[in-house]
């Protein structure tokens, strides 16, 4: 990587970000764009650093930045301008920053979408869809899912309540999607019939972690995709298999997410776009095989 003064910034922020692999996918695709700009891991520990460096960033040479837990929904607040799907999943998770104004929007859906299709070739129109989880995440899958007409839609989260908040923010936008809340305790019946399983919440971060829901809801058939990516099974993808059902990792989400990031700057900052998926995916293997390799055979 080459740095001189015209380099631009990008990075993610986020507490913690010592293990992100967002540095290593993002810088691997702006040497292959041949992008002068250099993406940094940003850790911000609370609200008021929050304001700080978000108020900083606007008079630096950013491009834009990522945004990571547990800052999502903050962010969302802190724009000058959001996109129609950041304010539907209720979270930024990207930031385009333009003239000292922030413009925010929300990768994540889209990348969920993208990773489905591309690493299962599963499409939900039409299809019965089940979400853990009621945070930034699980908004922008929800978000994801209604856009793409899936036909029945669960919301399962332990605080109904803001399960209902999610399902409520998301109303005026269902155009035939049916969406259902329910409190974890009594999301069997939704999670075992559905085409489609995501876990949208942080149980499965640390390899100790249970699984969010029980073995007996899962099935044969099924697809069952866990957004954690630090570890390379989580014990719901190992129940998903041994259910029958086929599982995948969070590992392609956060690469497809973080590839519309780059076409999002690239786009209004270059008049370049598409950023080459298969070089970030690549870049963040390699960086799991590093992290995985120093801590035992964990990634953590």
């Amino acid at each position: 990587m080459h740095i001189d003064g015209r380099t631009r910034l990008a990075g993610v922020i986020g507490w913690p970000v010592e293990h992100s692999l967002s540095p290593a996918m993002h810088n691997a695709a702006y040497q292959v764009l041949g992008l002068n700009w250099a993406y940094l891991p940003l850790p911000v520990p609370d609200l008021d650093a929050l304001f700080a460096v978000v108020e900083a960033i606007r008079a630096l040479p950013f491009v834009g930045f990522n945004v990571t837990m547990p800052y999502k929904q903050a962010m969302l607040e802190l724009c000058d301008e959001t996109a129609t799907l950041a304010e539907m999943a209720g979270a930024v998770n990207t930031v385009q920053c333009s003239e000292g104004r922030l413009i925010g929007y929300n990768t994540d859906g889209r990348g969920l979408l993208e990773a489905l299709q591309t690493g299962a070739g599963f499409d939900p129109a039409g299809r019965s869809v089940a979400v853990i989880g009621a945070g930034g995440a699980a908004g922008a899958a929800v978000t994801a899912f209604i856009l793409a007409k899936a036909a029945r839609l669960a919301i399962v989260n332990r605080d109904v309540a803001r399960a209902e908040c999610l399902a409520d923010r998301v109303a005026d936008y269902l155009h035939g999607t049916s969406v259902s809340v329910y409190p974890l305790e009594d999301a069997g019946e939704a999670v075992r019939v559905a085409d489609l399983v995501v876990n949208a919440t942080s149980v499965g971060m640390r390899p100790e972690d249970p699984s969010p829901i029980p073995t007996a809801w899962l099935r044969q058939g099924q697809l069952v995709l866990d957004m954690v990516y630090r570890v390379a099974s989580t014990a719901l993808m190992r129940d998903a298999e041994q259910s029958g059902a086929r599982a995948m990792n969070g590992l392609g989400l956060l690469v497809a997410q973080g590839a519309l990031a780059i076409d999002i700057w690239a786009a209004r900052d270059s008049g370049q776009s598409r950023a080459p998926r298969d070089v970030m995916r690549a870049a963040a293997e390699a960086a799991v095989a590093d992290a995985t390799g120093s801590n035992g055979g964990e990634l953590e």
